[in-house]
């Protein structure tokens, strides 16, 4: 916010933006710019040399859009130069100049010089850019002279006030930019010397406080207004007590920003500039918070359950049903959680995630206009006559945000929903919200913070860096001035590639508590999941902060994580994930205590929740059998691809197809294209998925064993178990000898074969594949019942009864429609295209699992290509471990 110093108010200077600020073409930043509600411009040179558009066709295409042409530039390497160099700089600007009157702009921007020829000269300068502007007036023109940070000679904007004083020219000022002037840390106080008709120019630019090259900070790490370390407000209040009329201009250069859409980077500068200007009249101060209203999160039917159990295990009651709406209120004290069973487009199946917070408001509809002026956008609600009508407006990132009337006035939403009556708990496990914390994009983490900073009114504290498992984090939190409302955002600043922990995004709700242990030992007892935390963390603790002994244990015992500073102290603990994304936390702060706990337990809390959501891959709660997602179910999915669908749907494993078993069908050469492979093992160490088997060695009459030694020895790479043949060949010696001579090839790898036994082939049924295995007599040779070629094979489930143990490893669970296809284009078809999910089928399912081996992991083989084309592969694959599980799992758990 603006300070007084000096007291002269800003009354509504022009605001304008550099097409340095933005990506795309200046076509593209223009629009952008005119969208955005900016009424100038500066013209980057390397923009317009790249344009389409003649100079006079962009003074048109400005002027349609309400843009003036404040500035062009940059002008370089100008001043204090030997007179041949002088000659052709002169040319150069007589160009330049020709440039400006063709745009219709009045003011050509010259940095200090960086040039090696450039003098320490101060007569010098001033009197070549005395000629400079003396050509620029012939013209009605004029020269803003700029001190470069890193200029040979002139670096501060003093030195290079010295040289347009000396120079004595009306056509001649400065052009002060905050980053040059700020980066530096020079003295402001020697602005106010300079007269006001003398600022031809402003930049404004904020930035993190960086060690390292001022050139590379300045051209790669400018932030908008508050958003960096720098006091814009000062510095800018200096410049208008001066009497600077002028426009308040961006220029700042971040490679995010110009890889962004320059429509989403312009409306944050313009957000930033009109925050900046809160001392203004013309944009409304953002009325005082009162704290947390509620939470909201959109769940389905498969994380909303998960949800409403935690939820009732941290004392929580569902107090509420909306009236009109599939939403449920959950209370506890003053916090409250909203599940919203409405489907969402932006929210995966499976998934929890916060869609929308409310916070208390002095004056709601005062909170709306000044978002409106920010530009964000408000957002239609589809109430009924009778439900409250609150103000929301749209996060950069799609969340809601309401504000709620404090008192009793502002809960009148709360009458939309029926009561339950169910009560809340009166004992206080959790007695308000502390705070919300996202993770965004790097992409969107500035322009959400700007957003909520803004917007709200936040204060918002300084970006902090910390080192975690999976590379680099940044987080930025903010807090209005009584700290009843925060929050936290972070992200990954140097995520490159694919290798990540599996969790997109993760997001978290923290509730208070009076006292945490107490809390702790409670919602354990009604089934918390809260997460574990390794002993290490407590020992390191000891050594660390010394905390005592006892209050160590009851630290340690109920995984509770610990800080102290000179305000206060800290304790909080988590739950596990939930809804692949989303989990709780409780805190309690003692004394002052206004942070938000160690840096250094995040990497501990984020290897704690990787390291059991993998134990809940390989053991999930009330596991009953392993799944595994056969590639064929969703063979449109790459291997990578594959992994990511299975994560995502809760499977443990994957089978993958390393081999084209039809011309049609697409083929991932995982054995012989390294990226592919790369690529897929960072997916399968990311997610915790493991490759159950892979497929298909198919040995006819003319295949050769030795020509799948790569195939086996990619599977090893993946981590596979066991490798699916076929032997469609008619000759059983032969087919004999190859599948034990494929047997030994695999058992140096660690690898089971397993035959499987297609009814339309050589080896059509269990009463052959039992020979092969028998004459074989190979240790790791396996046979894999398919549920489908079972039968259709007419195999006898009596004779499966009897066969050894040991031969089975895995099996392929699927149904089919009732009766045989009386051909083998039928059989083939329905194989490939036609599944079902267990039970909707004729095949007998129960009879033929309950004659495997108990524990066996079931592999999902439901090809079902008319589904898959409606709703995707992903989705198909979700639905088809959701159904089976429904069908199998309640039966009788495998041992």
């Amino acid at each position: 916010m603006l300070i007084a110093e000096p007291a002269t108010p800003i009354s509504s200077p022009r605001l304008s933006i550099a097409t340095a600020c933005l990506s795309g073409t200046l076509e593209d930043k223009l629009a952008a710019a005119a969208a955005a509600g900016f009424s100038g411009i500066e013209i980057f040179e390397s923009d317009l040399i790249a344009s389409a558009w003649t100079p006079s066709r962009v003074r048109q295409e400005c002027a349609r859009r309400g843009l003036t042409i404040d500035v062009y530039q940059p002008f370089r390497d100008f001043e204090a130069v030997p007179p041949l160099t002088l000659r052709a700089n002169l040319r150069r600007a007589e160009r330049k100049l020709d440039v400006l009157e063709q745009l219709g702009a009045r003011t050509l921007l010259v940095c200090s010089s960086e040039a090696a020829e450039a003098v320490d000269d101060d007569d010098l300068a001033a009197e070549q850019l005395r000629e400079l502007a003396d050509r620029a007036a012939r013209r009605g023109l004029r020269i803003a002279y700029e001190a470069q940070a890193w200029g040979r000679h002139v670096k501060s904007y003093a030195h290079a006030w010295r040289i347009v004083r000396r120079a004595d020219h009306p056509a001649l000022g400065l052009c002060l930019d905050s980053f040059h002037v700020l980066s530096r840390d020079d003295d402001l106080t020697e602005v106010a010397v300079i007269p006001g008709a003398k600022v031809f120019h402003l930049q404004l630019a904020d930035a993190p406080r960086l060690k390292m090259d001022v050139v590379e900070w300045s051209r790669h790490h400018r932030l908008f207004p508050g958003l960096g370390s720098f006091d814009l407000a000062a510095f800018v209040n200096r410049v208008l007590g001066t009497g600077y009329d002028g426009p308040l201009s961006l220029e700042v250069f971040n490679d995010i920003y110009r890889q962004a859409d320059p429509r989403h980077a312009a409306i944050d500068g313009m957000r930033s500039l009109l925050a900046l200007q809160e001392a203004g009249a013309h944009l409304p101060p953002a009325p005082r918070l009162g704290g947390h209203v509620f939470t909201e999160l959109a769940v389905d039917e498969v994380s909303g359950p998960g949800i409403a159990r935690t939820l009732t295990a941290l004392g929580f009651a569902r107090t509420g049903q909306h009236r009109s709406k599939p939403v449920q209120l959950w209370e506890q004290g003053s916090a409250r959680i909203l599940l919203n069973f409405a489907p969402q487009r932006r929210v995966e199946p499976g998934t929890a995630m916060i869609c929308a917070l409310a916070v208390e408001s002095d004056d709601p509809p005062r909170s709306a206009q000044r978002a409106n002026r920010l530009l964000a956008p408000v957002l239609p609600r589809v109430r009924q006559p009778e439900e409250a009508d609150l103000s929301s407006v749209a996060a950069p990132d799609g969340t809601a945000v309401f504000f709620c009337r404090a008192g009793t006035e502002g809960a009148s939403w709360l009458t939309d929903f029926e009561a339950t009556g169910e009560r809340a708990r009166a004992d206080g496990l959790v007695t308000a919200t502390d705070h919300i914390a996202l993770t965004e994009s790097v992409d969107d983490f500035d322009q959400v913070a700007l957003f909520y900073r803004s917007v709200l009114g936040l204060q918002s504290g300084p970006a902090t860096e910390l080192a975690a498992p999976f590379g680099l984090l940044r987080s930025r939190s903010a807090s209005d001035a009584a700290h009843t409302v925060r929050i936290t955002l972070n992200t990954a600043p140097l995520r490159r590639g694919t290798w990540a922990p599996g969790i997109p995004n993760p997001q978290h709700v923290a509730f208070v508590s009076d006292d945490v242990i107490a809390s702790a030992r409670s919602m354990r007892a009604l089934g918390a999941p809260v997460l574990a935390i390794p002993d290490n963390y407590y020992d390191d603790l000891d050594a660390r902060l010394a905390p005592p002994p006892q209050l160590l244990a009851e630290l340690r015992e109920h995984s509770i994580l610990y800080d102290s500073d000179a305000e206060g102290e800290y304790l909080h603990f988590y739950t596990e994930m939930l809804g692949s994304r989303l989990f709780f936390e409780v805190v309690q702060r003692v004394g002052g205590y206004a942070g938000y706990g160690s840096a250094a337990t995040v990497p501990v809390r984020m290897a704690a929740h990787r390291h059991r959501r993998l134990q809940g891959l390989r053991e999930p709660a009330g596991r009953v059998h392993d799944y595994s997602l056969a590639h064929l179910t969703a063979l449109s999915l790459s291997p990578p691809e594959l992994v990511e669908a299975a994560a995502e749907a809760g499977y443990r494993y994957v089978g993958v197809r390393l081999t084209r078993v039809t011309p049609q069908e697409p083929h991932y050469p995982l054995a012989t294209d390294p990226a592919l492979m790369r690529t897929t093992k960072v997916r399968l160490a990311a997610t915790g998925v493991e490759v159950l088997d892979i497929e298909l060695a198919r040995i006819g009459p003319n295949e050769d064993p030795r020509d799948f030694q790569r195939f086996l020895e990619a599977g090893a790479e993946l981590g596979a178990r066991h490798v699916i043949t076929q032997l469609p060949d008619p000759d059983r010696s032969r087919k004999v000898d190859r599948f034990a001579q494929l047997c030994e090839m695999a058992r140096p790898l660690g690898l089971t074969v397993d035959l499987e036994f297609p009814s339309w082939t050589e080896t059509p049924d269990l009463t052959e594949a039992t020979r092969v295995l028998r004459a074989a007599a190979q240790p790791n040779a396996g046979m894999l019942i398919d549920l489908l070629h079972f039968a259709r094979s007419g195999s006898s489930v009596a004779d499966l009864r009897e066969l050894p143990a040991e031969w089975f490893h895995f099996a392929h669970v699927c149904d089919a429609p009732p009766g045989v296809p009386p051909t083998n284009e039928g059989l083939i078809h329905t194989a490939r295209f036609e599944r079902l999910y267990p039970g909707e089928g004729g095949i007998d399912v129960d009879g033929i699992l309950s004659a495997l081996p108990p524990g066996l992991p079931y592999a999902l083989e439901i090809p079902r290509a008319q589904m898959v084309a409606q709703i995707g592969a992903k989705e198909h694959a979700r639905l088809a471990l959701a159904a089976t599980r429904r069908r199998l799992d309640s039966l009788t758990p495998a041992a």
